[in-house]
């Protein structure tokens, strides 16, 4: 997978950066076409040689150190890299990257590519549990930059803890899984649903739900990580969507119908993961209802049903469905898949900790005709959301080429 990538390797200043150059090294074993930009501290634990050397291309310290006079180098690295690899990333270059500073010819070199970005921290255990570094990396991975993992072990400061970079076996894994996924749905058309719908009571008040669109901005962004062309069709959130994608912004269960209907048709993959109101009120007031008395009665009517009007209009759709319950999980899940002609249902207890709702983690069993085909532990909506559209994938790739 990595044979003839372009990947620029950025090396910050740790102890970890010895590791580099093994990371370098077999970037270049398995065919990849590696350049290195080294921050000044790096330098005072590796030498650029070693790196020249592993790589065979100049290393990059300085931004005012241009080896060709027809270009300026961080653009031209930026502009020429398939993949960035920051390892070691400490948490001053992770702070970087977050708040926009390039005072460094690395730091100014991501904020020049638009490039996939993967990095690799490595770190004391309390520098990577501070609420700073753990905000940072958050907001980047809304960014869409993805981590490798630090392992737990022995720190070079003594200490024992999570922090420890990544083995440089595990980062090209990484970079590979990373080049084959960005192909798994090249050329098909997604369209994912998120956030909970508005039924409006009057201009002031509402009925919604607790939905917070993180699992649908995950998988509509995994989406577009692997070459789809990504419809996110959302209703209200508390997070923001991944930039790049297109968003179509409805309030209602009856405006989200008219929205993706008009894009079913052309579509290959729908993934409804929005939380859409069941019922809606009969009337709407004008201007805000008053208090008139102890108690007020509300007349609602059903709504929609959006996942089962698609699965009645369903043609070659490979169709999604999400089951968010409280008990019966399977039961219902299953249920669900059969009466709406859905291809997986996505199911989750919400009452466990750590599924559900407003959390960055999810524990989902996910059920296809013949069952249960996957139970995935609580991981981070990001992996839930890779997990979901590998098996997406290889489910199309299985129906078109059948064993």
């Amino acid at each position: 997978m990595l044979k003839g990538k372009r990947i620029l390797l950025g090396i910050s200043g740790g102890i970890a950066a010895y590791k580099a150059a093994a990371l370098c090294s077999k970037l270049v074993q398995a065919g990849a076409a590696v350049k290195v930009i080294m921050t000044e501290s790096a330098t005072k634990f590796i030498t650029p040689l070693t790196l020249q050397t592993l790589s065979r291309h100049p290393v990059y310290l300085d931004t005012f150190d241009e080896f060709e006079p027809a270009v300026v180098s961080h653009i031209d690295l930026a502009d020429h890299a398939d993949l960035v690899i920051i390892a070691p990333a400490t948490a001053n270059i992770i702070a970087k990257m977050a708040t926009g500073l390039a005072d460094d010819m690395l730091s100014t070199t991501l904020l020049a590519t638009t490039a996939p970005i993967l990095v690799a921290p490595a770190m004391n255990v309390h520098m990577y549990a501070h609420p700073a570094v753990d905000q940072n990396m958050a907001l980047l991975a809304e960014r869409g930059v993805r981590f490798v993992e630090p392992g737990t072990g022995q720190l070079a400061c003594g200490y024992v803890g999570k922090g420890r970079l990544a083995e440089p076996e595990d980062i090209v894994k990484a970079a590979e899984q990373w080049f084959a996924q960005s192909q798994s749905l090249a050329g098909k058309r997604v369209l994912v649903t998120a956030g909970g719908t508005v039924e409006r009571l009057d201009p002031v008040r509402y009925l919604t739900n607790d939905s917070s669109g993180l699992m649908g901005f995950a998988i509509a962004e995994a989406a577009m990580n692997r070459g789809a062309d990504v419809t996110l069709i959302a209703a209200k959130t508390t997070a923001q969507p991944a930039a790049g994608l297109h968003v179509v912004r409805v309030e209602s269960a009856e405006q989200m119908l008219q929205a993706v209907l008009a894009k079913y048709a052309e579509t290959d993959i729908v993934i409804k993961s929005a939380a859409v109101a069941d019922y809606r009120p009969v009337s709407v007031a004008a201007s805000k209802i008053k208090k008139t008395g102890d108690t007020l009665v509300l007349e609602l009517e059903r709504t929609t049903d959006i996942l089962k009007t698609l699965g009645e209009q369903k043609q070659s759709q490979f169709l999604v469905g999400f089951a968010a319950e409280t008990d019966n999980v399977m039961a219902y899940a299953m249920d669900k898949l059969q009466r709406k002609n859905c291809d997986l249902v996505v199911a989750n207890d919400i009452t466990r900790e750590g599924a559900g709702f407003n959390v960055d983690t999810n524990i989902v069993d996910i059920y296809g005709p013949e069952g249960l085909v996957a139970s995935l532990p609580q991981l981070t909506k990001r992996e839930v959301a890779d997990r979901l559209l590998s098996l997406i994938a290889e489910r199309m790739e299985r129906a078109v080429t059948p064993e």
